[in-house]
């Protein structure tokens, strides 16, 4: 395989709109696509699962969990082993596992085997999502890069907020398992457009080696404090809360960190990410909830829960790419800030939505302004977080992003029992469900406003291709730093 070390050669980039570009857009969204697919397209399937299966409450948590919390936990694994090893070699062979995942996911005769596949489901996005994005950072033009995530971004959405839609529409015309099956065809086309279009990249001057301890206490901090928040057990927590103190301590100590915590002197990064940890978390209690409330208080059908939130992919495809391109023009911090207040205006007036009401008095207002913010969020996100990381730390910098983004939904959606009242081992009646909604949407609208206000605290107003690895907030004046910790604030610090 070819060896193109991030941005090496301008002139050798793909550049966007070409034929070369639409390809390898067209693998990483559609790569990516069928992990954020998988983490969507199952909430509008979970009443009528959890009927097949015989599943409570907890049980449908663990269902979305049990791939979240696998996902999350070696992801940055996952980008390591790209930035090592080669970037589309780990994006092919995740590929191939998270169809074979998904195949056992479609014939899972019980829960606690579909539970078990959804875990190896996520073990393949690991390998896969953070390659994709790395991909696009190695491989296009820089005047390029910003545009292309912004597509990236934009197209990616696309299929995770069709995702309800499709997955009602095959719980509803078939089976929830078609669900899982339908990964087969996508992930044979994607394997085709990889091989074929993908040129290699990796980092320069890796020797391979890998941080076992590192992931396995990260995998155990992340399990933990999951299983505790959905099983209501203070011990557990504080193991795993011990397993993610652990998993720090030894990244710092190690020569060869899974996560290299020099990367977090950028403040460009750290706040991109700490913004990103409580948007996603409001974001992913949403839509957890969303599809459980009008189906199994409002009486929608599958299908029409899903179409519920289909105006989604219309705003994301629309703006999402622009939004890119706005962040590239003016600096991140503007879309970064009002992206997620409109995101948690649209929460708000979601509480509107209970028995009686009418899809276009009370569904539809809340989902488009909710979709107006996260075309505005998403993209310049996505980009601040790649931008203020050092190239040749790609692959990491993007199993961060994405790691994080995962961690906020998984912990966000283990804690919806505790934040709306609900017994998980218990039956939930249909008020009970739609006021614990309700006191849910209070709390996700509180998280997201938090995040947008450490962005418009921390992120800089430079525009991307200012921004530094050791980025103090400031455009990059050309000086080099000098050497008083100013412009590089200790590991992970948010000023």
């Amino acid at each position: 395989m070819a060896h193109i070390a991030p941005a090496a050669d301008p002139a050798q980039a793909v550049r966007f709109g070409t034929p070369s570009g639409r390809w390898v857009l067209l693998a990483t969204v559609l790569g990516s696509g069928i992990v954020s697919l998988d983490a969507t397209v199952v909430n509008v399937a979970l009443p009528r699962l959890g009927r097949d299966l015989d599943a409570d409450f907890a049980g449908l948590q663990w269902v979305l969990n049990g791939y979240t919390l696998s996902l999350a936990s070696l992801i940055l694994v996952g980008g390591a082993l790209g930035d090592r090893f080669g970037r589309r070699r780990l994006f092919v062979i995740g590929v191939v596992w998270f169809a074979l995942a998904s195949l056992v996911c479609g014939i899972a005769p019980n829960v606690t085997t579909l539970v078990a596949a959804r875990m190896l489901q996520g073990i393949g996005g690991a390998l896969l999502t953070p390659g994709s994005l790395a991909i696009i950072q190695a491989s296009f033009h820089p005047d390029d890069r910003a545009r292309a995530i912004g597509a990236w971004s934009g197209l990616g959405g696309i299929t995770s907020a069709i995702g309800p839609f499709l997955g009602g529409y095959l719980v509803e015309a078939a089976s929830w398992r078609w669900i899982f099956l339908l990964n087969l065809p996508l992930s044979a086309f994607v394997l085709f457009a990889a091989v074929r279009h993908v040129p290699e990249s990796k980092a320069p001057a890796t020797d391979g080696r890998l941080d076992g301890l590192g992931a396995l206490l990260g995998a155990l901090g992340l399990a933990g404090t999951t299983w505790g928040l959905i099983e209501r057990s203070w011990v557990i927590g504080i193991i795993g809360i011990a397993g993610l103190a652990a998993f720090v301590i030894a990244e710092a100590r190690q020569r060869h960190p899974m996560l290299p915590l020099a990367i977090f002197r950028s403040r460009q990064f750290s706040a991109t990410n700490v913004t990103t940890l409580f948007v996603y978390a409001g974001i992913s209690m949403v839509f957890f909830m969303l599809a459980l409330v009008l189906q199994d208080a409002l009486g929608y059908s599958p299908i029409e829960a899903g179409a519920a939130s289909f105006p989604i992919t219309l705003i994301m495809l629309a703006f999402s790419a622009r939004a890119g391109a706005l962040a590239q023009r003016i600096g991140p911090r503007w879309p970064m800030t009002i992206g997620p207040f409109v995101i948690a205006a649209g929460l708000l007036l979601m509480t509107r939505v209970s028995p009686g009401q009418s899809y276009a008095g009370a569904v539809l207002p809340a989902v488009l302004v909710f979709a107006a913010g996260l075309a505005l969020t998403v993209a310049p996100l996505t980009a601040t977080a790649l931008a203020s990381a050092d190239e040749r730390h790609s692959g990491v910098a993007s199993g961060v992003n994405n790691a994080v983004a995962r961690v906020g939904g998984l912990l966000a959606v283990a804690a919806i029992p505790i934040i709306a009242g609900f017994n998980p081992g218990a039956e939930i009646t249909s008020g009970e469900l739609v006021d614990g909604f309700h006191t849910a949407l209070y709390g996700a609208a509180g998280l997201i406003v938090i995040g947008a206000v450490i962005a418009w605290a921390n992120i800089s107003s430079a525009t991307l291709s200012e921004l530094t690895p050791d980025d103090d907030g400031q455009p990059d004046d050309g000086q080099p730093d000098d050497g008083d910790g100013t412009t590089a604030p200790a590991a992970g610090s948010v000023p």
